[in-house]
């Protein structure tokens, strides 16, 4: 939880310096700008569980349409008060608070990096912050992250961590661990990677 505020601080200190501009600006979640990102981020936080439940049942059970609902309604809100909104909640709270806070991390992490890569604003994450990230990522149900990479081993080149037998039947990927947690949440970064798996890893991204 100590990880996932300190996760959503930084997001928030980010936006809140963020131009007009760079709010309406498109992200790497596809078909989102950077102000939808942010409202997808802060809609969980306020739902109580019978609020999640309704708003599951009104988007057919379908988790990609409760969060277009979310994006939907928080998405009106202007650029301060979703500033506002987050700097209220920076202890994940409700469904983001899920497995110790390390849902709102993974969460807070991945979409941070959708906003700062588009607007070229790079940074150093933690590796306390990317090492449970990287392991979330693969499991965790909305993202499905093991299913785009079953077949290949994963290595980081700037932390210890990987995935999957040292040999695997198509091949290894390799790279930096933020690129690896933004690559298995489908993200477009295969020119970041190297290993005879990327070839097979690009296609399933993006």
């Amino acid at each position: 939880m100590d990880l996932a505020r300190a996760e959503r601080t930084e997001f928030t200190d980010l936006l809140a310096g963020l131009t007009a501009e760079q709010w309406e600006a498109p992200s790497l979640c596809a078909g989102w700008t950077v102000r939808q990102v942010v409202a997808h981020t802060i809609s969980y936080d306020e739902l109580s569980w019978a609020d999640l439940g309704r708003r599951l049942l009104r988007a057919g059970g379908n988790p990609d349409g409760a969060n277009a609902l979310g994006v939907e309604e928080y998405g009106r809100r202007s650029p301060d008060e979703l500033v506002a909104l987050l700097r209220a909640h920076l202890t994940p709270q409700g469904l983001t608070a899920g497995m110790g806070g390390r849902i709102g991390l993974v969460d807070g992490l991945i979409h941070q990096q959708d906003v700062r890569r588009p607007l070229g604003l790079p940074r150093s994450i933690p590796e306390e912050r990317l090492r449970p990230a990287l392991t979330l990522a693969l499991f965790a149900p909305p993202i499905r992250g093991v299913l785009g990479v079953h077949d290949l081993r994963l290595e980081a080149t700037d932390i210890a961590w990987s995935f999957g037998p040292v040999t695997r039947r198509r091949g290894t990927v390799r790279g930096p661990a933020e690129a690896l947690v933004m690559a298995i949440a489908g993200r477009p970064v295969a020119d970041e990677l190297e290993g005879d798996g990327v070839p097979v890893l690009a296609p399933r991204l993006g």
